[in-house]
Order: C-alpha cells, then structure tokens, then sequence
C-alpha cells in the first residue's frame, strides 16, 4: 500500500524521455491535497461505491459498468470543461480532503496537479502492468519520475475539415500545403459572396499551440532544475506571421470558434474549413445537421510540401485524485473504461475523443464510412495524423496561464492592438514570471 507522497523534487520527469524535468519545490508553497490516497479494507461482497467527474457525457458507458460490475457502483457527476469550473473545483475538493476518486483531467494539466501533489501513484496499485494496452505517447503524459498517475483517456490528432460543396463551386482544390491555404482562402474571399475560408480564433490558444506544435515549435523544455521558456521562437514566430497575414489581409472571420455565431456561420456555409481535431467531427455533426454529406476530411496543411507532420490538439486521461479510499477499484475502472471495446464505442458516441487504448480502431464506431462526410472513411485521416505526430511536446506546470496570458495578447492584437508574433513575446516573459512565483527555477530561452 503506497501512503506516502514523494519528494515535490522528482515529480515532474516525463515517462520514456531522456529530458527530466527540474525540481519543483515551491517556495512557501502548500501541498494542495490535504490527504493522501489510502487503500479502504473492504469485506467479501461488500459492495464499493465510486464517484467519477467528467464533462464527457459518458452516462450510458457508466450505467454499462454498473449492470456487470456489481460490486463496483460508480456514480457520474458532470462538471464543466474549464479552469473557472471544472478544474477549480478539483482543485477545491483536494485542499478541503474531500475530492472525487476519479476525474477527467487533460493531459495539458496533468503537471499543474503534479505541482500540488493532487494525483494517485497508481503504480503502488498495479497499473504498470497495463502500459501495453495504450498508445505509447499517450501512456507517458500520465509517467512522471518512472510512475504511471493516470490512465489516458483520448486525444486529438489534427485534420482539415472542409466543405466539399463549397470547394467545387469555388473551384478550389483542397490544399495540400499552408501555401495553397492561404490561396484558397483569396478565392474564397473573390467569390464566397461573404464567405470566408475559416476563422482564426483569439480564444484558442490551445489551438494556436498545435499550430506551432506541428511546425516543430517547442514552447518549454527543461535543463537541469530549471524550465526553459521559448514561445517566442523562430518557428513560432513564422506561425504567428502566418495568422497575422491571413487576418490582415480580411482572408478569415476573427471569430471565437465554438460560439454561437461561429455555429450559424458553418450552418450557413460562411465558413467552408475548420483546422481542427478528430473529436471535432461531433461540434460538426451536433450543431450542423443541416449540412449532412458536405463535409469532407483532409490531412492538416503541411509547411513544405511532401512532409507529413501533423499535431495534436485536447486529449484527456481519467485520473485518480489524491486522497481516495478506494484507487485499486478506481484503477481497475479507469482502465476498464478506456479499453473495453463496448465502452469505448461509447465514449465515442458521447464525443470523448480519439482513443488512447491500443489496437481498439479496427471494429469500432471509428471504422466505418460515415453520411455525416459524405461516405467518407474519414477516420483514416486521423490514423495517419495520429501517427505522425511529435510526441516530444511538452507541458509546464502554468499552462492555464501561459494560455490565458496568450488570449489577452491575441485578443489585443486582432483589435488592433499589437501583433500576434509580438504576443509570444509577452506570453513568454509573463510564463517565467508565473514559474518563478510559484518557487521553480525558470528562465527565457533567449
């Protein structure tokens, strides 16, 4: 049985890298978990109840659970998918000692809760021996110092979604390179009658992270104890140019996406393209109904022609949080939920994601053409994205905060207050700032 919680100094070395991560002994700082995980002694058929937050509406895969493991009852509670909600009240219930045994919690987070020791050493409890069971990439966003915290869940390799209809009126091809993009969305702008090829959306950093992802950006990396910050690097920059250019030049709607009015103009066709992750293929279908068999998906754009590089944008894994009493019996759920075949069909029907289990896409409600695209075995398009992925990204422990500091300056910049290319920089020294308070070693890349 595992009570203790390791030394803050080893927390943060990611699994299957050869990069440790610094120490992260924060000066003054509390543990944000106020108990430990501990096994509960429980009797022969005595019946264990576990509560599980998600903002996966993954009902139906729990009412499963709960018909075939009747010693196990599993209660679902829904909590929103932000930092104000979700993940605030996370971070509530570990310092009241009152959380939930398991939470969905992104992989970009997971250092966050690292920080303030708010994850199960799940590797006290057996889950090593179910590494071969996920995608190797995935398995390790969750291994920090050679130990498994969590078992990932799904993610989001990248495509191009865009409207086969729209394309052929317009006559344009779809575009192979980011070159042939931004020429397609000129044609869009001479002939949409209004339309535009896409939105850039200054409430995203996360996906503007993915952009630069793919362009073999890296925006944190570690040497020795310190974290070393580099947004504000050559390829970022090019990424940022690039998105400067295409909203100068009137070529895309500046436009949150996900919003309501982002909604009404793919319902209406004045957007024709989303750049955006496979679990997007539920936003389209949800809130676009009307547009059934227009849709068609495409690899995302490539920087030179001929390359396949793609990125990843979301991906969570089902956690379990410090101080339960029963991690063996979550454990054994979490894992179940993410593999079992049944489940996953599920999850994906409730719109979880891209699976992080090992070798379940054959067979599943991923395998298959689709109305929604046309016919289109659209899906294949995310194997390939998928795998030619970097998985050398990296996240820092002020991810919400590097994302929130890159918003403001974006969304500045598109009112005319600066330039995105020169937000990396103020997002930059703001991020060495957030490490340094909360005690770690940090510094600039330049």
């Amino acid at each position: 049985m595992h009570t203790s919680i390791p030394a803050r100094r080893s927390f943060l070395r990611w699994g299957g890298a050869a990069l440790a991560a610094p120490a992260l002994a924060a000066c003054g700082q509390t543990v944000g978990a106020a108990r430990t995980t501990r096994q509960a002694p429980t009797r022969r058929g005595q019946k264990v109840t576990l509560t599980f937050w998600t903002w996966v509406p993954m009902q139906k895969t729990v009412d499963l659970w709960n018909r075939t493991h009747p010693d196990i009852h599993v209660q679902m509670q829904s909590i929103p998918q932000n930092v104000q909600g979700g993940y605030q009240k996370m971070h509530s219930a570990l310092t009241a000692g009152n959380p939930p045994d398991l939470a969905q919690v992104e992989y970009q987070e997971l250092p966050a809760f690292m920080l303030v020791n708010g994850l199960t050493d799940l590797s006290a409890y057996g889950a090593d021996a179910l590494r071969d069971s996920y995608v190797p990439w995935q398995w390790n966003q969750g291994v920090f110092s050679g130990r498994v915290y969590t078992v990932p869940q799904a993610s989001g390799p990248m495509g191009l979604f865009y409207r086969r209809d729209l394309f052929a009126k317009w006559g344009i091809e779809t575009p192979a390179t980011w070159a042939e993009f931004e020429r397609a969305a000129r044609v869009v702008k001479t002939r949409g009658n209004g339309a535009r090829l896409c939105a850039f959306a200054p409430n995203q950093p996360s996906w503007f992270a993915a952009m630069c992802w793919q362009r073999g950006a890296r925006w944190v990396r570690t040497q020795g104890d310190t974290w070393i910050v580099d947004m504000d690097n050559d390829l970022s920059r090019e990424v940022a140019d690039y998105w400067e250019k295409m909203v100068r030049d009137d070529l895309v709607f500046v436009e949150p996406d996900m919003s309501n009015a982002w909604y009404r103009q793919v319902q209406t066709g004045r957007i024709a393209a989303w750049v955006g992750p496979q679990w997007g293929d539920a936003l389209l279908r949800g809130n676009a109904p009307g547009t059934t068999g227009t849709w068609r998906v495409a690899p995302l754009p490539q920087w030179t022609a001929g390359e396949k590089t793609s990125a990843n944008w979301g991906g969570s894994s089902t956690a379990v949080l410090q101080g339960s009493r029963h991690p063996r019996e979550a454990l054994r759920f979490a894992h179940w939920l993410n593999t079992d075949p049944r489940a996953v069909d599920l999850n994906i029907a409730a719109g979880y994601g891209w699976p992080a289990a090992a070798g379940v896409f054959r067979g599943s409600a991923l395998d298959r053409p689709d109305p929604f695209f046309g016919g289109q075995r659209y899906n294949d398009v995310f194997i390939a994205s998928d795998r030619a992925i970097d998985t050398s990204w990296k996240w820092s422990p002020t991810t919400d905060a590097d994302f929130a500091h890159l918003q403001d300056a974006f969304g500045a910049a598109t009112a005319g207050d600066g330039t995105l290319t020169s937000s990396l920089a103020d997002a930059q020294k703001r991020t060495v700032d957030d490490l340094l308070a909360k005690g770690l070693k940090a510094r600039s890349a330049r």
